[in-house]
């Protein structure tokens, strides 16, 4: 039955997809697919020399959301990072751990006000306490605690930040320098022939990892968590596993099929079933990991004349623009991005509509 389900929902994507043109990309959109913008960039900082906590009922919480909600490596380690330090600074400012049941508003005001002292960003700030809602959420559904004590505490205002993104040119030039580093490299290194085959079969993948980064809208987790038996070739679709477990299934373009293959023809033996799409190594089993993609995307950014301090995330913000500009409608635009409320997508047409005003205030006699 549920094999059924997912052939007539594949079924559909493919009836209501059709395509559009950036430079000579070619996006295919689709009108109703399967179905918190990542706290990646605004990681709380990790203290400097942290010390362990034992704390029983943070390690509960932590293990329940590893195990029930499966919520990202990332987002867990923010939670970590969170409970931990307000743990350290309970002890060092109270001179003792705090008892969660006994804290009161007053306490979180303290804390708010050391975390301004620190000079924070108000979206640290406001991760911060998100976390500490959630596990007082926990707490009062097991038991532990009555109330949530942060209630009602005034947070600073989060300012509008409209995503930065590159054009469809400066993604045109990112693409391509992956393949022109790999010729710079095998130009002064023509005697070590091996090295320039691990050379190029590096810039191969990260060619097929840029290309399906920008086709497919993906979380750099979704990326790297991408297996072989995923990728539906005939169908030209991808099944990501996103957040929280919510799976979707998403088009993925020409060009980015290409380049995993040609990088896949590279290999001694080519990915299959639950063998990473992207490996860390041509010779070795496991996927590419995050900080390697982020170095290497530092790399590619400088080579293409462009800001290296980009993360992979702001080729996700490019897809999600490049489509509203080109006529997207925005409800296919969240569920292609597997956002679970509109409002995360709506950033986006602040984009679109900032240019749109130049365009006019510039081009318009009587503007």
């Amino acid at each position: 039955m549920g094999g059924e389900q997912s052939s007539q929902r594949k079924s559909e994507i493919r009836n209501s997809k059709f395509e559009f043109r950036i430079s000579d990309f070619r996006f295919p959109i689709v009108t109703a697919c399967l179905m918190f913008q990542g706290m990646a960039e605004t990681n709380p900082a990790p203290p400097e020399s942290p010390q362990p906590v034992e704390d029983s009922k943070i390690k509960r919480f932590l293990r329940h959301l590893e195990t029930s909600n499966g919520v990202s490596s990332y987002t867990l380690r923010n939670y970590r990072q969170t409970l931990e330090e307000f743990h350290r600074w309970h002890q060092e400012d109270r001179r003792d751990v705090p008892e969660w049941h006994k804290l009161q508003r007053d306490d979180f005001r303290a804390y708010l006000r050391f975390l301004g002292r620190k000079q924070l960003s108000r979206a640290a700030i406001q991760l911060r306490f998100s976390a500490l809602r959630t596990f007082y959420r926990f707490l009062i559904q097991q038991g532990a605690v009555e109330a949530m004590p942060i209630k009602q505490l005034s947070l600073p205002r989060m300012g509008r930040r409209l995503p930065r993104f590159l054009t469809p040119q400066q993604m045109v030039d990112l693409l391509a320098a992956p393949l022109k580093a790999a010729e710079s490299e095998s130009g002064n290194r023509e005697s070590a022939a091996k090295r320039t085959e691990r050379a190029v079969a590096a810039a191969r993948r990260d060619v097929a990892i840029l290309e399906t980064i920008y086709s497919c809208g993906l979380r750099i987790s979704e990326l790297c968590g991408l297996q072989a038996q995923d990728v539906e070739w005939g169908e030209r679709l991808v099944r990501v596993r996103g957040k929280g477990r919510k799976e979707r299934f998403v088009p993925i373009g020409e060009h980015a099929l290409k380049a995993i293959q040609d990088y896949w023809n590279l290999l001694p033996q080519p990915p299959s079933g639950l063998a990473p799409v992207f490996l860390s190594h041509p010779k070795k089993g496991g996927p590419v990991c995050p900080r390697t993609l982020q170095l290497r995307l530092k790399k590619y950014l400088a080579l293409a004349g462009l800001d290296p301090q980009l993360t992979p995330h702001k080729l996700r913000h490019s897809y999600a623009t490049h489509l509203l500009d080109a006529g997207a409608d925005l409800r296919s635009v969240q569920e292609l991005l597997g956002h679970a409320h509109l409002a995360t997508t709506q950033v986006y047409t602040h984009l679109t509509t900032e240019r749109l005003k130049r365009a006019y205030d510039h081009a318009h006699p009587r503007a």
